[in-house]
């Protein structure tokens, strides 16, 4: 999400390059069921480095457990998420999608809320992801991290087993962003474009410790390696949070059109994770224009880990190929400093957007309440900015900070695909839904599967104040989250003729064929209870989300033959 760092210049846009269909893996992927089944020079915000998680809450950040960050701020991020599990080796470092872009309506949206909905209010980002090694990230329990193993499996309460969750080695989140065009936080005024971000945590969590003051002040406590997908898989300046923020251009945080992959709106995406001997890697496809870019998390590309030092005097990072994680994707595969129980996902970044009428100045607080806040402003009215007189932006001013108590505008049911009954709003007012299908893996064998279940997860109880949400005994979690008109949910529909897939919205989309009750209620389920550390030898149990586990994936993506059956 492209919101801090203010009063920069963006590159002169230019051409796109036009690149082939490569990249062997996804070449081999693609074969094998593609067809088995039917610029401006405007002062902006910009994607971040430095302490942005810290400091705005970004939604570009992996939402932390504790739901603060290590000064005690508010750090929380609302995001609906569709899980794959499978227990078969290769679920767990390689997913294949298909991805359609979802289009705007032709309305565009107004200040006083009777335009249009557009996906820039909805979502900042939504994305892809999994979990990596990083052995300088928290727990810090060890300094090693094997990759693409379930032998990283440690989520037991007891400090007493062998798997105990104090001693897991250090993870990261990998997330593949995609990011809406016509607003300050977009990409670019008309095109979308996508960006591997990996979340990584310094910290001991056992001790309470946390890294050098220099680290703190320079990058954070959370800190983010960023990579525009590129034509040529090139990192356009290196992804290494220090050497972010220690650049005074902000080199990484421009997309230069000549280098960054962008997609039209209704675009269809082929979208390959994978790892490689040089890092984990992101192949896509524009199936639609025949281009193609890529990612890989890569020395070469610039990736790095902070180093953990907390006696230093320097903040210093470590040149770093990150890798998956684990082997295989299921309950037991977390990110233990995460709020989500995840690992190979996608979800959706919600919750960042609600109209302000005036504003104390770019990234500043609302001075007049918008649309949203009848009974005027309140704690989370602020990060907010107008559209910076670009001609090429939707001329409305709104706030991004995000949502504490639910009003905004993604938590109102007309403003989603499908959140009423109303066709003609869906057509006109709506913009279509974000649809892909069930992630396909490749098996020991070489062989593209299925998975074989799936979860439906919203960290609802996270984002939610403690109190009137215990995180300890889940008494007052509720969902939908207090004050929210409406929650998004995920439903099934015919994504090509025949072959099924997945949309985000309200139960109404039209073609819909399963939306599992309708409601957020019915569709994300009970509160789920994890263990987290809580000192040296201890652990606490936390409610952190609402999760429905389903035990068959009622959404395969067919391949015919043995490859439809993924155990």
């Amino acid at each position: 999400m492209r919101l801090a760092t203010l009063n920069r210049t963006l590159p002169t846009r230019s051409a796109s390059m036009k690149v082939g269909f490569g990249g062997t893996f996804v070449t081999t992927v693609a074969l094998m069921f593609l067809f088995a089944g039917p610029s401006r020079a405007q002062k902006r915000p910009v994607f971040p480095a430095g302490t942005f998680c810290d400091e705005v809450n970004s939604g570009l950040c992996t939402d932390l457990a504790k739901g603060t960050n290590y000064e005690g701020k508010y750090s929380g991020h609302d995001e609906p998420a569709l899980l794959f599990y499978s227990n078969r080796p290769g679920s767990g470092n390689s997913s294949t999608y298909f991805l359609r872009i979802p289009k705007d309506p032709p309305v565009k949206p107004k200040q006083d809320g009777t335009g249009g909905t557009w996906n820039f209010q909805l979502h900042p980002a939504f994305w892809f992801g999994m979990a990596l090694c990083d052995s300088q990230s928290d727990p810090n329990f060890t300094n090693v991290c094997n990759p693409d193993t379930d032998a990283n499996i440690f989520d037991n309460a007891d400090p007493t087993a062998a798997d105990f969750v104090g001693k897991h080695p250090g993870t990261a989140f990998m997330e593949l962003q995609f990011y809406p065009p016509g607003w300050v936080n977009d990409c670019l005024p008309t095109t979308w474009c996508s960006a591997m971000t990996i979340d990584s945590v310094s910290a001991k969590e056992s001790t309470g410790e946390v890294n050098n003051n220099d680290c703190r002040s320079t990058v954070g406590d959370e800190t983010v390696n960023f990579a525009f997908v590129t034509f040529n898989g090139k990192s356009q300046a290196p992804a290494d949070p220090l050497a972010r923020a220690l650049d005074p251009n902000q080199t990484a945080s421009f997309p230069d059109t000549a280098q960054v992959l962008q997609y039209n709106p209704g675009d269809l995406l082929l979208v390959t994770l994978h790892d490689s001997p040089a890092g984990f890697r992101v192949e896509i496809v524009d199936l639609n224009t025949g281009k193609h870019g890529s990612m890989t998390a890569s020395i070469a590309n610039g990736f790095a880990q902070m180093n953990f030092d907390p006696a230093a005097t320097t903040c210093s990072s470590n040149p770093y190929a990150f890798h998956p994680m684990y082997s295989t994707s299921s309950e037991h595969t977390r990110v233990i400093w995460a709020a989500h129980s995840f690992n190979v996902s996608f979800s959706d970044e919600i919750g960042h957007f609600e109209f302000c009428d005036a504003i104390g100045g770019e990234g500043g607080p609302c001075t007049l309440a918008g649309i949203n806040d009848p009974g005027g402003l309140d704690a989370d009215d602020v990060f907010c900015f107008d559209n910076f007189g670009d001609p090429t932006l939707i001329p409305v001013t709104g706030c991004l900070s995000t949502e504490r108590d639910f009003d905004g505008v993604p938590y109102h049911p007309g403003s989603w695909p499908g959140g009423t009954k109303d066709a003609n709003a869906d057509r006109n007012l709506r913009p279509q839904p974000i649809q892909f299908t069930s992630p396909l893996f490749i098996d020991s064998h070489g062989r593209p599967r299925n998975y074989d279940r799936v979860a439906f997860e919203a960290d609802i109880p996270a984002i939610t104040p403690n109190p009137p949400c215990s995180h300890r005994t889940g008494v007052g979690c509720v969902n939908p989250p207090p004050g929210a008109q409406f929650y998004p949910i995920f439903s099934t529909t015919h994504f090509f003729p025949g072959v099924c897939g997945w949309q985000e919205g309200g139960g109404h989309i039209r073609d819909t064929i399963n939306n599992f009750g309708g409601t957020s209620t019915a569709e994300f389920g009970p509160l789920t209870f994890n263990p987290y550390i809580n000192g040296p030898n201890a652990s606490i149990i936390l409610v952190e989300d609402n999760r429905q586990v389903l035990d068959h994936n009622p959404c395969p993506l067919g391949l015919g033959g043995d490859g439809e059956r993924s155990e």
